[in-house]
């Protein structure tokens, strides 16, 4: 799956940790934790604190709060389920998800919430995995009914109350329309999270449950899931969502008694884990080496294959793209891939130092990681700070341009 290659060279990685201790030294990072793989050869570079005003040094072990990093590990036991033809991509998921049988539609996505028209047919597995369902995330939506109903119902983890558990949250999100015709439009988030409660109902068991036992545990990712346990929590440092405006930090979550302190009511997909750079090196080198680690098979090589293949028509992924684009001054730059899997970006063009062919995702919390099968490279870069600043974000940038002018072939 890739060429050979011969790792990174010295002068390579000496100028990423000079750039990303940079970072640190402006004391806009506080601290961060970074793993760059290629073939044999692994470099970890740990650099900073767990808070802003000092104290503990980050570690390799370190635990961050992943976002929606999580989206690409929380795909995976679906493509389980793929596997064992326990779900099928067309098939219509009212058997599973009655609360999404016979939806409505809006005319217009900033119309009033019952000013709607049918939906042309059902919602399929396939159009929960491509992320275009009919419901998401939307910043040219923003203030539209729509979008306010689905903050005050408290169905993504950015209100201040926490989601409720699944069943009383697919109520919830089976009061509202859609915003688009299911297969029509890509729309981000919201579905990661249905998944969830997809292959909960379709194994009987939590979806955390399900994740561990066929995902989590044959990998080694021992220091991944919904919450840190009592005896880890040090390990885990706050999260920071600097002003916009002035830059000082305000603390979003501690680590104790904080939100990711105790088991969840609701196990997100779509941005609820928490992680370590060595968890997410497994998971990433897994998909890297066509679903295999080491002499186990996690995943078959068409399910990984299908993840990292972009899914999206040149409509959709036009709509995608000026979205990013549009919305530069939110997201920084993130999303100009070109394309979209299950659950990640897939670079379909090249815009920056990465190939096409490379996939993986970022976080709102700080967090990136990417594989690239054309260099068979992986890198993961994990901090404590939010991107309410564009501070985290061009952290992750200049790592992925250093990461690419340290290979040495």
């Amino acid at each position: 799956m890739g060429k050979d290659n011969s790792g990174f060279s010295e002068t390579g990685l000496r100028r990423m940790r000079e750039v990303l201790a940079r970072h640190v030294e402006s004391g806009k990072i506080p601290g961060l934790v970074a793993l760059v793989s290629r073939g044999d050869e692994t470099h970890v570079e740990a650099i900073g604190t767990m808070r802003h005003d000092g104290g503990a040094p980050m570690r390799r072990d370190t635990i961050f709060r992943m976002a929606s990093t999580s989206k690409p590990v929380a795909m995976a036991p679906v493509m389980v389920l793929l596997d064992e033809c326990r779900l099928r991509l067309d098939d219509p998921v009212d058997p599973w998800l009655p609360e999404l049988a016979d939806r409505q539609v809006l005319k217009q996505i900033d119309g009033p919430l019952d000013d709607t028209v049918p939906a042309r047919r059902p919602i399929t597995v396939r159009d929960l995995l491509t992320s275009t369902f009919g419901l998401g995330m939307d910043l040219t939506s923003l203030g539209a009914p729509i979008m306010n109903a689905i903050f005050e119902q408290n169905l993504t983890p950015q209100g201040e109350e926490p989601m409720p558990e699944p069943d009383e949250w697919m109520r919830r999100l089976g009061t509202l329309p859609l915003m688009r015709q299911p297969g029509e439009h890509w729309q981000y988030h919201i579905s990661h999270d249905v998944l969830g409660v997809l292959v909960a109902r379709v194994t009987g068991q939590s979806y955390e449950e399900f994740l561990r036992e066929r995902v989590l545990d044959p990998l080694g990712m021992k220091d991944t899931g919904f919450h840190v346990p009592a005896g880890k929590i040090d390990r885990l440092p706050p999260s920071y969502v600097p002003d916009p405006q002035t830059g000082e930090f305000h603390v979003w979550d501690e680590a104790a008694g904080g939100r990711y302190s105790r088991p969840p009511a609701f196990e997100g997909g779509g941005g609820g884990l928490v992680s370590t750079v060595d968890d997410y090196h497994a998971y990433f080198r897994m998909l890297l080496n066509g679903g295999m680690h080491g002499s186990e098979r996690v995943l078959s090589r068409p399910a990984v294959e299908l993840m990292t293949t972009n899914h999206l028509t040149p409509e959709q992924e036009a709509a995608r793209s000026a979205l990013a684009r549009n919305s530069v001054h939110v997201s920084f730059g993130q999303g100009q891939q070109g394309g979209w899997g299950f659950g990640m970006a897939v670079r379909t063009y090249r815009g920056d130092y990465a190939p096409i062919g490379q996939f993986g995702w970022d976080g709102g919390t700080g967090t990136t990681t990417y594989a690239d099968p054309d260099n068979q490279l992986t890198g993961t870069l994990l901090t404590q700070v939010g991107m309410t600043t564009a501070d985290s974000a061009r952290l992750i940038h200049d790592f992925w341009t250093t990461v690419y002018q340290a290979i040495d072939d």
